[in-house]
């Protein structure tokens, strides 16, 4: 029966309505339409915009030379909160432009709606490739690329329609970059850290004369508080978005508590504070009905001043079974596809952990699938985007190790992704960072183990 409502549950999470062939027949009906491309695509690239027939909206660009007739499927990160707008799209294209200079079509979708939804967002991801085949005709390769939540949402997608199993997939192969992997179980866990050490230290957010609420809400449903209000809140407490040297004492000591025990960057804490309230609300209250998937009983936390009295005072919550079952459910990746899969991730990435790529190795080694996933790792700080020689480097790869068998190393990607530089990095700058020796540490190293 708990099995049952979990999977009921997740079905609420994943926003599903119909079966992917229904909405096939009706995105049917919604040709493509050709548009003007934005910069920075090449001229003489041919754009088109649409509607899925399920509410997600989608660019689809083709370049004059299609290599190799290769379709990427681009997976988008977020997940965005708000409806779906079709600029969500071509913001996507303008930045993965370098995909189409490469000589690759590119397709990507905003998803059927704003919230959580891995497993959601995977169909949307599927219906849009069925719909350019429609249009365009059977690519001779297509690829599936991940950036951020959406690399969870492209594993995810692997899984459905590239099992393990040896069946027949619509996909060759997978590009995780920046990943946010291992499932939102794992990856948001501290981010509830975050919300309780920062309350501890700030008692802010919710304030004393505020109405009180269970932080792993993220927001009560009727609040108010905009974006320019916590920031205001946060540079309240810790002087953030103000010059440091213009910081009280007090200030100081209180960012330095909050970044040394969550471990995290000072330029990252209002984005993950952000995505921890609401994000948050999203999640819990119209995906799991309220239910709370994440706890920290147990959690022992470091690095403060005084760890004794904030184990002591920061609030605990008991993660709810069947909400942590169907976040699980929607978003836990299993390991268990075919494809050959690349990942690539910025050593230092504020949003994003690098360990993150420690979880996912497991997984895939669990699964058997380990042998068909090679990672590999860049000197660089960011996460949204790396740079432009990486990305044709870790395509090429990838269709190579297909068509003729030749597994990459990260040795040999970094050799790849030099001999494409003067290419592809128009602004006279080497932008080959892979680091071939480079492996993660553990993300328990970084994120306090929950209970079980």
């Amino acid at each position: 029966m708990k099995k049952q409502l979990s999977t009921l549950a997740a079905f609420a999470l994943l926003g599903t309505a119909l079966p992917l062939s229904a909405h096939a027949a009706s995105a049917a009906k919604l040709a493509p339409t050709p548009a003007s491309c934005p910069a920075p695509v090449p001229e003489a690239t041919r754009c088109y915009i649409g509607e899925d027939g399920s509410g997600a909206f989608y660019w689809i660009a083709i370049p004059k030379d299609w290599n190799r007739g290769v379709l990427v499927m681009h997976a988008h990160g977020g997940p965005e909160t708000g409806p779906p707008k079709l600029e969500r799209s071509q913001e996507d294209l303008k930045r993965w432009a370098i995909t189409v200079k490469a000589g690759y079509a590119w397709a990507g979708s905003t998803y059927r709606r704003g919230g959580y939804g891995v497993t959601m967002a995977a169909e949307d991801i599927e219906r849009l490739r069925q719909i350019f085949v429609r249009q365009f005709g059977q690519p001779q390769r297509t690829l599936l690329h991940g950036q951020s939540y959406g690399a969870g949402v492209a594993a995810k997608a692997a899984e459905l329609y590239a099992p393990a199993d040896g069946a027949k997939s619509p996909y060759d192969g997978l590009l995780l970059t920046s990943g946010v992997l291992g499932g939102g179980n794992s990856a948001y866990d501290f981010r509830l850290d975050l919300r309780v050490v920062y309350q501890y230290v700030c008692r802010n957010h919710p304030r004393a004369d505020e109405p009180q609420y269970p932080l792993w809400m993220g927001l009560p449903a009727d609040s108010r508080l905009t974006r320019a209000e916590l920031a205001a809140r946060v540079k309240e407490c810790t002087g953030v978005g103000m010059p440091a040297a213009q910081r009280t004492p007090e200030q100081a000591a209180r960012l330095k508590t909050i970044l040394s025990v969550v471990k995290i960057e000072e330029r990252s804490l209002l984005g993950h504070l952000n995505w921890a309230t609401w994000l948050f609300q999203d999640l819990v209250q119209k995906r799991l009905a309220g239910r709370n998937p994440f706890g920290n009983i147990g959690v022992v936390y470091q690095g403060s001043a005084d760890d004794a009295a904030l184990n002591a005072g920061v609030l605990r919550y008991a993660a709810d079974p069947q909400a942590k079952g169907a976040l699980a459910v929607d978003s836990q990746p299993t390991g268990r596809t075919a494809l050959p899969t690349l990942a690539l991730h910025a050593i230092d990435d504020p949003t994003a952990f690098v360990e993150l790529e420690s979880a996912y190795r497991r997984i895939r080694d669990t699964a058997g699938t380990g042998g068909q996933l090679v990672q590999s790792f860049s000197a660089e700080r960011e996460h949204s985007y790396l740079s432009d020689s990486e990305y044709p480097a870790l395509f090429t790869a990838l269709l190579d190790w297909i068509d003729k068998g030749e597994k990459p190393t990260p040795q040999s990607l970094a050799q790849r992704c030099a001999s494409l530089a003067q290419r592809y990095d128009t602004d006279g700058k080497n932008g080959c960072h892979i680091t071939p020796d480079w492996q993660p540490p553990t993300l328990e190293s970084r994120v306090p183990v929950r209970a079980p």
